[in-house]
């Protein structure tokens, strides 16, 4: 009787903490509004000037998005689920023969038009308003909001107890999310695993103080943050920063999403 008491608490918990992985609905975390700096002097130039930007209250994924519930949104749409990711990138690694989805990993190899979509359809089956963050929300809630120690990663100075890079995947791909230790907000995976789509078109920064900023009113090129598996760890910085075409669709681009306070 002892050996069943202790195993079955660490069975509910373990059944608790995938289930908030696979549900229907991303599991969401309050992040408080504020004032933060947003940028640095020491990354790239795109990364320059810091600018002092204030937020409202928000509410971002715990997680990104997973292939599990990715799947759900384009069953029940019809929608294209992505294919596999072009083979170039695992061709020449013995240790990766095929790629495969699994539910409990982010989903990747999606454009900013199909997480829009995807935000869309959240929004009409909750009646409330999901999108992607702005390129403030992200590095906010990055950065731990109110909460921050002002570390390089999303949680901490040491990578390995943040994020999934190229050091630590070997390029074998994603891996399931909520793996590593949570940011100051309880948020998984802001650093590495998959880059992040935001809800900005790309554009140089301002040195003025911004209220609730959404970047260029119109550009060739949306923003990206977070970094990935397959890139090294400078790229899971805080603040650095991307700009693919929203139509590129690559093997570790995914997204998380937010919903805005009324």
């Amino acid at each position: 009787m002892k050996k069943y008491f202790l195993l079955l608490p660490l069975f509910f918990f373990t059944f608790s903490f995938v289930d908030a992985q696979n549900s229907k609905f991303p599991e969401m975390v309050f992040v408080e509004g504020g004032t933060f700096k947003m940028g640095s002097n020491d990354g790239y130039d795109d990364e320059k000037p810091i600018h002092s930007v204030t937020l409202s209250d928000f509410y971002i994924g715990k997680y990104e998005v997973t292939v599990g519930q990715y799947k759900k949104f384009c069953k029940e749409t019809n929608y294209r689920f992505p294919g596999k990711p072009k083979k170039e990138w695992y061709d020449e690694h013995e240790n990766v023969k095929e790629w495969v989805w699994r539910d409990n990993h982010p989903i990747v190899n999606i454009t900013w038009f199909d997480a829009i979509a995807y935000c869309e359809w959240l929004s009409e089956q909750t009646g409330e308003h999901y999108t992607l963050p702005t390129e403030a929300q992200w590095e906010y809630a990055a950065r731990g909001g109110k909460n921050s120690k002002g570390y390089e990663y999303s949680g901490s100075n040491d990578i390995d107890k943040v994020a999934w890079y190229d050091e630590t995947t070997y390029e074998r791909g994603t891996r399931p999310v909520g793996q590593l230790t949570p940011n100051e907000l309880g948020i998984y995976d802001m650093s590495g695993n998959a880059f992040e789509w935001c809800l900005d078109y790309y554009g140089k920064y301002s040195s003025k103080s911004q209220k609730n900023p959404e970047g260029p009113k119109k550009a060739q090129y949306r923003t990206i943050r977070g970094g990935g598996w397959y890139y090294v760890e400078e790229f899971c910085r805080n603040t650095q920063r991307d700009c693919p075409k929203p139509t590129l669709q690559k093997f570790n681009y995914g997204f998380r999403v937010v919903k805005n306070e009324k």
